[in-house]
Parts: structure tokens; sequence; C-alpha cells
């Protein structure tokens, strides 16, 4: 008969990147990817995954609608490297090529129950100005080879980098055996649920 582990705890996370808003690009995409420390590891769900291609509505207020959903449960002995959605968002530019409209990264929640998250968007910048015509001129922009560096931080010091959009993800976080290990993620308040059965906690939030 199986029994849980005590030293572990649970994180799921649903929900969705809900759009974005770059007001000088359309017909864009979004790739996700969730970056976490050594002591995480996911358990179900996808870790990674690409939204499909979408324009802007004249009745969105020319936003860009995706509502592609999120669904990772991970598992945990240590909230040290507490895992971290990256998001890179692609479109054409005049010649036909796909090349990269932003990057981003947020931390998942840490309390339990509905999160919105609008994430700052940015594109590293050729440091040259030999490099900026070049670039234009191939059609390539600077990118990184591997977007999870954007959430590491090491490194990215030394990179020029310009502001640029703006993504919208929703989140509904769920835990469980938090509390057994010692850590209080909820807030103090009669809406913070606890199942008294399954153990997940939740907080219902307007």
């Amino acid at each position: 008969m199986a029994t849980s582990n005590p030293s572990v705890f649970l994180l799921t996370v649903n929900g969705q990147i809900e759009g974005a808003n770059f007001p000088e690009y359309d017909n864009l995409y979004c790739k996700y990817c969730f970056v976490y420390g050594h002591d995480w590891a996911p358990t179900s769900g996808l870790e990674e995954g690409i939204t499909q291609i979408t324009c802007k509505g004249s009745q969105s207020s020319h936003k860009l609608i995706w509502n592609f959903p999120l669904e990772t449960t991970f598992k945990s002995t240590n909230p040290s490297g507490w895992p971290q959605l990256v998001v890179s968002v692609y479109g054409p530019d005049v010649f036909g090529n796909d090349i990269v409209r932003g990057y981003g990264a947020t931390h998942i929640p840490f309390t339990p129950g509905q999160h919105t998250r609008t994430i700052p968007m940015f594109v590293p910048e050729p440091t040259w100005r030999l490099q900026k015509f070049t670039s234009w001129l191939l059609g390539r922009r600077p990118e990184y080879t591997d977007p999870k560096v954007v959430a590491q931080g090491e490194g990215r010091e030394v990179t020029r980098v310009r502001s640029q959009g703006f993504v919208t993800v929703s989140f509904h976080i769920m835990t469980k055996d938090m509390k057994k290990l010692g850590y209080d993620t909820g807030p103090s308040s009669p809406r913070n649920t606890q199942s008294a059965t399954s153990g997940w906690s939740t907080e219902e939030q307007p």
C-alpha cells in the first residue's frame, strides 16, 4: 500500500496565457516553459508549449487573445527554486521571417487561489550601430539561444534590452502538504479553505 512522503509537498498550476498587448505588431504566437530549482520535479502536465498564431480583433481593443491553457503539477522538498513561467513571443518581420518580439518571466504565485499577472516583455538590442544595420538587413534580430536564461539572471547584466509589450497570464494555484513541512503560504483569512479529505489548499478570491 502506497503512503505519501511527508517530506514532499505538491504545487499544482492551472490557468491560461490569456493574451498580449504589442501595439506595433500583429500575427503573434507565444512559447512558454517552466524554470525551477534542483529540488523540484514535474509530476504531471506539460513543462512547455506553444500557442496558436493570433491577430488583433477590432472588438478587443486591438489586443492579442490566445486563452492557451496551462496545467502542471510539481513536487519538491524545498521552496528554494520556486518555479517561474518564461514566455517568449514571436511574429513575422517585414521579410516574413519569424523573429522574437519579446521575452518575459514571472514567478508562479506563492499563495493558493486565483491570480493574474501582467508580464513586461523585452527584446535584446544590438550593441553597435553596425550590428543594428546588419540585423535589419538580414532580417534577424538578437535572440537568446535558450529563453530560460531570462529567469536565471546570470550573464544578463551585460545584455542591452528594450521594453516591448506585455503578456497577461491567469493562474489558479493549489498546494498540498506545505503546512506539514512548516510552510504557510496562505493569508490569515477565513477564505483560505482546506479539504479535510484531500489536504489540498485553495483560496477563492473574487
